[in-house]
């Protein structure tokens, strides 16, 4: 990996916050979808993910969304953030910051528009999350799974076009590596 600028430092854990932090914010209200439905949730992490693939569009950097997943695993374990996973809640972290880059650096390479790359990798991470769930708790067979995945990809789908909404935002404040011309001598270069 390439160094990070001390303000892309700070803007990647100022999303890892924040989604931690959404992920308590949003789940009274996403409890409510969930429980009527009779499905685990799906609708408070596709919330939360959507800061690491943010972060992942506006950093441009293999990796970045997997780092972000394992550090706010640690975070998540130190402050009892661990839900029904428990110690292996890092793997449900972790998973989906991998689908994030594998996806994010893959629609680079294609030539996709950063704002569908954000849809799909939001909803794709959102699924990869709740599987993986599935996978360690839940045991989830049959029509209550495909449920609980097109709940996951749907609210994965529509936090990307917020998130896409937000990137387009962030992007004069955040470039990503080599759109600024001779950012050497500017202050916040990147190397």
């Amino acid at each position: 990996m390439k160094k990070y600028d001390l303000r892309t430092l700070f803007f990647l854990t100022l999303c890892c916050d924040l989604g931690l932090l959404s992920k308590r914010l949003i789940s009274p209200a996403a409890n409510l979808i969930t429980d009527a439905l009779h499905i685990p949730g799906g609708i408070g992490t596709s919330f939360s993910l959507m800061f690491l693939v943010i972060a992942s569009a506006l950093t441009a950097q293999l990796g970045c969304a997997a780092l972000m997943g394992a550090v706010q695993s640690g975070i998540a374990l130190a402050i009892g953030m661990v839900g029904s996973m428990g110690a292996l809640s890092v793997i449900g972290y972790v998973m989906p910051g991998i689908v994030i880059d594998g996806l994010m650096w893959q629609t680079r390479r294609l030539g996709v528009s950063e704002e569908s790359a954000i849809v799909l990798a939001n909803a794709t991470a959102s699924v990869c999350a709740s599987m993986t769930a599935n996978w360690i708790v839940f045991r989830l067979t049959g029509v209550i799974l495909l449920l609980y995945v097109c709940v996951s990809v749907t609210s994965g789908a529509l936090c990307g076009m917020l998130g896409a909404k937000i990137a387009r935002r962030l992007r004069p404040v955040l470039p990503v590596r080599g759109e600024r011309k001779n950012c050497g001598e500017q202050g916040g270069a990147r190397e």
